[in-house]
């Protein structure tokens, strides 16, 4: 059976966090392959405004050619109406039947995941990834763990990554004035943002 799991965001832009990440999981959990899922249209950012998906899902594109066991799908990006994690996992899960499935998500997920739409879905079709920095301990983070654990009869993995302080948004405003960010992300993809004007204008 192989292993692979489904690592999702916005991506706008993709930057070199999103792919150390992706190393760090490949490796600590021994997975057959990392699909990269920019997001369609996500129900809790439906107030802020995203790149259209065609430059995103471009910009992973570039990004996969570094590993043969990353690949990108556009799955969300061409759906209709909200990307619900339920229906994405459901989906692959669906249509892919010798595989294990995994979900990567960032730590604020641990604590909020009882409100997304239709969580048991979630656990029934996949185990959930939860990314902490190296050498993070919280008490809170382990009760919440295990409180869902019990509630959802399910496992979630607590992965363990060096922390790389790089945020989209702050690539993004550094790309609106020209400025370089080539330590931040993918040459590649920094010229792809130039070449085509993403982030000049206010958002």
């Amino acid at each position: 059976m192989f292993r692979k799991a489904i690592f999702g965001g916005t991506f706008d832009p993709i930057h070199n966090g999103h792919i150390n990440i992706a190393f760090e999981a490949l490796e600590k959990l021994n997975l057959d392959e990392i699909i990269f899922m920019p997001s369609g249209d996500p129900p809790h950012k439906a107030d802020k405004i995203i790149t259209d998906g065609f430059f995103r899902l471009e910009m992973t594109r570039m990004v996969v050619e570094c590993n043969e066991k990353f690949t990108v799908s556009d799955y969300e990006i061409k759906k209709k109406g909200k990307s619900y994690t339920y229906e994405t996992m459901k989906y692959f899960n669906d249509k892919y039947k010798d595989t294990q499935w995994f979900f990567i998500a960032g730590l604020d997920s641990l604590m909020y995941i009882h409100e997304w739409a239709k969580p048991e879905k979630i656990f029934e079709n996949c185990k959930v990834i939860i990314l902490v920095r190296s050498g993070f301990k919280n008490h809170e983070v382990m009760e919440r763990k295990e409180k869902i654990e019990k509630a959802y009869g399910t496992e979630i993995i607590l992965l363990d990554i060096p922390r790389l302080d790089i945020s989209s948004t702050d690539i993004r405003e550094r790309l609106k004035e020209d400025r370089y960010c080539g330590h931040l992300m993918p040459r590649d993809v920094e010229h792809f943002t130039k070449s085509v004007g993403l982030y000049k204008c206010e958002r």
